[in-house]
């Protein structure tokens, strides 16, 4: 049995590896505009960049983590090292649009090759439940505040070097956390699983990738209905083969019955949409904050800080709680705080300035607070109502959740973003043009730039307008969804618990 201290040690090895991952969800988010600007990357460009990362790595991690239980999870985690450093090299020095997008891509591949193994080893390296819960709530803790603090890092960097600078970091520490895991990360057994699923893994890729192509492509400013609906049908297909072929087969990727699970199903859902609602606020506020307010990308992520601050202080928090209060109800009330704290942001842009920015940042906070400690219960509650020998299957689906609510919030949000500034963009009057000033605010203000005086002024402030418009549909549609799911998870404890009591008197 491993000591206390070499435990914890496991645990900030892979903390260290996961922080990484999540971190490359969000970084770009204050590196978009520059990065745009530098490489000319269209809006649809702009929007595959965020979303390959996600996506793929939704894709690949049921298979990823029946892998892990075939051939162990250090060789796994080991392994995605590796990819994932030659990735932020690629990706670093991308000279043009679809190089960056193919590696982020292969960053995708890395990160889901490590993300089983991390919750995997802690489930396995800590045997004591009430540790175990300590330490999903710091895995959780990490994963949320990295999330949340990628927009942060993105900006400080930028501050000094050029947009390659936030896949460049990873490199030295991918190199240290490679040579820390093969000393002190223990082999453990395999228990063993069939072969990756090949066939099973590009149906779920392709499915998510085509669905999310029919978001983008709709909310566009003169869609082609055409193509949206090929890839709704070419996504659904996908999507039904995959299921027909999980409920056949005699070791799937996905255990379907693992969801009649009520906690377990509750868990996965808490950790999609929780992803999805900070995802969607981080896009808009950081883009808003640099296109429509002028802050810099550093200004932009300090701005940012409390939601990272209180996912941090909120994870190691809700672990210990767990337990100690039903579960559907640790569930639930992180999501109903979280659209608190959405709604407070949608609010407190009708302050006045000063009164305005402290009223964003309190509720930023809460946002923050209210996205750890989803995340820490969504990550118990899956990983402790799965069977033991399961346990790299349960991984790979909480870890599943998270990136596809963040391709989701990217796809979403983005595609919601881009129909309400269509929507709302009014044209200077007396004046022509291009067409590409009613994408998005980006090549708006990019011809903007290019006009005389007063004209080009015009243009970008109406581009800043129906901006402000479309910040605040996402901001609305995040209170909204986190408002619902929590209420629900908290009616379906409150049933719970009177079910209990009631079963409790007739038994007396």
């Amino acid at each position: 049995m491993m000591s206390k201290r070499e435990r914890w040690g496991v645990l900030a090895i892979v903390s260290s590896a996961l922080f990484l991952i999540c971190v490359d969800v969000t970084v770009l988010y204050t590196a978009l505009p520059r990065l745009t600007q530098d490489l000319g990357a269209s809006a649809a460009q702009k929007l595959w960049i965020l979303n390959a990362y996600p996506l793929v790595v939704a894709g690949l991690l049921p298979g990823m983590g029946t892998l892990g239980d075939r051939i162990g999870y250090k060789p796994l985690f080991m392994g995605g090292l590796v990819v994932f450093g030659i990735a932020s090299l690629i990706a670093a020095f991308a000279p043009t649009p679809p190089v960056l997008i193919a590696g982020r891509a292969l960053l995708a591949v890395g990160a889901a090759m490590m993300m089983p193994a991390t919750l995997s080893i802690i489930r396995h390296v800590f045997e004591d439940e009430r540790e175990r819960a300590i330490a999903f709530g710091v895995w959780a803790g990490v994963a949320s505040g990295g999330a949340a603090l990628g927009p942060v890092l993105g900006g400080a960097l930028l501050e000094v070097f050029w947009w390659g600078s936030v896949f460049l970091i990873n490199a030295p520490i991918v190199l240290v956390a490679l040579i820390a895991a093969h000393f002190k990360t223990p082999a453990l057994k395999p228990s063993g699983g069939p072969p990756w699923d090949l066939v099973g893994s590009a149906q779920i890729m392709v499915g998510l990738i085509a669905l999310a192509f029919a978001v983008k492509e709709a909310a566009q400013h003169s869609p082609s209905l055409a193509a949206v609906a090929a890839a709704l049908l070419l996504g659904a297909a996908a999507l039904t083969l995959f299921a027909r072929r999980q409920r056949r087969a005699r070791h799937p990727l996905i255990d379907f019955a693992l969801f009649r699970r009520p906690l377990f199903a509750a868990g996965v859902a808490t950790a999609v949409v929780a992803m999805v609602a900070m995802i969607g606020v981080e896009l808009a506020l950081s883009q808003r904050l640099q296109l429509v307010l002028g802050y810099t990308p550093l200004q932009a992520g300090l701005f940012l800080l409390p939601v990272p601050l209180g996912a941090f202080l909120a994870g190691p928090l809700a672990g210990w709680l767990m337990g100690r209060a039903p579960v559907a109800r640790m569930l639930g009330a992180p999501l109903a705080l979280t659209g608190l704290g959405a709604a407070g942001l949608l609010a407190a842009g009708d302050a006045g300035e000063s009164a305005g920015i402290a009223l964003q940042l309190a509720a930023l906070g809460v946002v923050g607070v209210g996205i750890g400690a989803a995340m820490t219960a969504a990550s118990a509650t899956i990983m402790t109502t799965a069977p033991a020998e399961r346990a790299g299957m349960a991984a790979s689906i909480e870890e599943t959740s998270y990136e596809l609510g963040g391709a989701v919030g990217v796809a979403l949000m983005g595609a919601l973003m881009t129909a309400v500034y269509g929507a709302a963009f009014v044209a200077p009057a007396g004046g022509v043009f291009p067409a590409a000033a009613f994408e998005g605010i980006d090549q708006a203000l990019s011809v903007a730039a290019a006009m005389p005086g007063a004209e080009g002024d015009a243009l970008a402030a109406a581009a800043r307008a129906a901006f402000d418009r479309a910040f605040e549909a996402v901001c609305a549609l995040a209170a909204a969804l986190m408002l619902a799911a929590g209420l629900a998870l908290w009616r379906v404890a409150g049933r719970k618990a009177g079910a209990g009591a009631a079963s409790r008197q007739a038994a007396s």
